[in-house]
């Protein structure tokens, strides 16, 4: 069967391409055994997909699961939030959730989860920061697989809600070039109580970073690197 994989960040730029057509020898492969074969036929590469996760139609897929041709299919490496791309605005159904090339606005943002019940309002803004150590960005670069990045920023709002029952959120995130004091993600909570809202935002951006498909390249005076997962071994479907 033939299978089509799409690739993304540092992966993409390795293998030169951001769709690969495999070509497997029976009808269906585990998700695991996949990884062994592309490793095996391109082992430049193979450091970063044997730490990646395959996603099939959309969801991180376990090890196990029996992948079939038509099946979409993406290799995602270490996530943590693009270039050369049309304009995008893309919105989740509801529009609480979005991933746009466009400068990012708190107001919007904080907007949709302002509710008359409830007392605490919190927006997290992530900006480019200029200096990490001595080592200076002159502006980072970020691309999302873009209709799986959208549905686990949902996935996101609905384990809140869960978690602190009534709770309100939004989550806008940049894509493409971002300059330095620009701000590449809003997250807007709004709660009964300010307790809740203080944790349910550090959850939101702990889990954002951890799962959602989305890459950040640092563009430096003298050459760049694509940045990921960088607290242990990546695992985007494990509790926080």
């Amino acid at each position: 069967m033939l299978l089509r994989i799409q690739l993304f960040a540092g992966l993409a730029e390795r293998l030169q391409t951001s769709v690969l057509s495999y070509s497997v020898q029976k009808s269906e492969i585990t998700a695991d055994e996949l990884k062994i074969e592309l490793s095996k036929t391109y082992p430049e590469a193979a450091s970063q997909i044997t730490v990646s996760f395959v996603a099939v139609n959309q969801e991180y897929a376990p090890g196990d699961y029996l992948i079939t041709e038509g099946a979409e299919i993406a290799l995602i490496p270490p996530v943590s939030g693009g270039d050369g791309q049309d304009s995008v605005h893309a919105l989740s159904k509801d529009g609480r959730y979005c991933i746009t090339d466009q400068p990012l606005s708190i107001d919007e943002v904080t907007s949709k989860v302002l509710n008359p019940n409830h007392g605490a309002t919190l927006s997290f803004v992530g900006t480019t920061r200029e200096m990490t150590g001595d080592q200076r960005t002159v502006h980072l670069e970020y691309e999302a697989y873009i209709p799986m990045a959208l549905s686990q920023l949902e996935a996101i709002g609905k384990d809140i809600d869960s978690r602190w029952p009534g709770t309100l959120c939004a989550i806008s995130h940049r894509i493409g070039k971002v300059d330095i004091m620009e701000t590449s993600v809003i997250i807007a909570i709004s709660t009964g109580h300010r307790e809740d809202c203080y944790e349910a935002s550090r959850y939101a951006i702990e889990k954002l970073k951890q799962s959602v498909p989305i890459w950040k390249k640092e563009i430096w005076d003298d050459g760049s690197e694509w940045k990921g997962h960088q607290k242990g071994p990546w695992d985007p479907t494990a509790s926080l």
